[in-house]
């Protein structure tokens, strides 16, 4: 009984050295995902997408590489069908995620391409809905609604009443950009691969995919502030941020870790404001719809979590 009970509070405390891991992996993401769109949008003014995502995914994989060079971790052989679905998994993730986001960036104003973009937990609200069973799924429900609802008011942006000013290309990237991620974060803990071996083969499928679009577009090296920044994208944003994300949901699926993902939106559109991006009242509107029905979204998820 008293070896019982000594059991328990060892259990409790590796559990909540976990979550707390978890969430500090979380808050690293979403500190550089939040420097995303702002850089993006900084280099995208003189470089075409092609040229800035390779030196993003030669970034990324950078630190891949040097992560799984440091890692002591022993993975287990798996079989040929799980090296390809780890694989798909990963390709989609960053791959699928990152090139689409870029496209909207380039072809619709980047503070709503961010915000459409980090749209993809609503989507996997829609997807606990479909494929779970939630304990308030009306909630969710209700959250995903008033989060598409403001979608829409961002793509309408309150000018003159007229739809997708932007390019249309734009506003689909950004939409494919948030199912990509939506996928990624509801697959990557239910595969035991770790995150470097994950994401290492989808980086170099990218650095490669990208090279040959900047042979395609023609290629200039950028030199000075813009080779740093593009490299920054890379390490940071794409490198460490889907890193940490990845060992956030491995540690404690998506439960509590969600809530400080949801940030994002927030943090970066702020950025993206501060450096002169503007929104009209109706876009403002729909931000705030956007949001605040993340938030409710990671509010409800991380209660569950702390019920099972």
């Amino acid at each position: 009984m008293v070896e019982q009970q000594h059991r328990v509070p060892c259990r409790l405390f590796r559990q909540g050295s976990g979550s707390i891991s978890a969430l500090v992996f979380a808050a690293g993401a979403v500190a550089l995902w939040s420097t995303n769109a702002l850089v993006g949008k900084f280099l995208l003014a003189s470089h075409p997408v092609s040229q800035v995502q390779f030196l993003q995914f030669a970034g990324a994989a950078l630190v891949f590489a040097a992560i799984r060079l440091m890692s002591r971790e022993r993975v287990a052989p798996v079989t040929a069908g799980a090296a390809l679905i780890s694989l798909a998994i990963g390709f989609i993730g960053l791959v699928g995620t990152m090139v689409l986001q870029y496209i909207a960036f380039a072809s619709m104003p980047v503070i709503e391409a961010n915000l459409v973009a980090y749209t993809w937990p609503l989507m996997v609200a829609a997807a606990v809905i479909a494929l779970e069973n939630p304990r308030r799924p009306a909630l969710l429900g209700l959250a995903a609604v008033v989060g598409f609802i403001g979608v829409a008011l961002v793509i309408s942006g309150g000018r003159n009443q007229s739809w997708f000013e932007g390019d249309l290309v734009g506003y689909l990237a950004a939409f494919g950009s948030a199912l990509c991620m939506a996928f990624y974060s509801l697959m990557v803990g239910r595969v035991a691969t770790p995150a470097d071996r994950l994401l290492l083969p989808s980086s170099l499928i990218g650095v490669a995919l990208m090279f040959l679009w900047c042979a395609r577009d023609g290629f200039t090296w950028p030199v000075g502030a813009d080779l740093a920044l593009g490299l920054y994208l890379g390490a940071g944003p794409m490198g460490l941020g889907y890193y940490f994300w990845s060992r956030a949901l491995k540690l404690e699926g998506s439960g509590r870790v969600a809530v400080v993902a949801y940030l994002t939106p927030i943090a970066s559109t702020l950025l993206l404001t501060l450096s002169g991006e503007r929104l009209t009242v109706t876009a403002i509107v729909g931000a705030i719809l956007v949001i605040g029905s993340c938030v409710a979204v990671g509010v409800e998820r991380s209660e569950v979590e702390n019920h099972v």
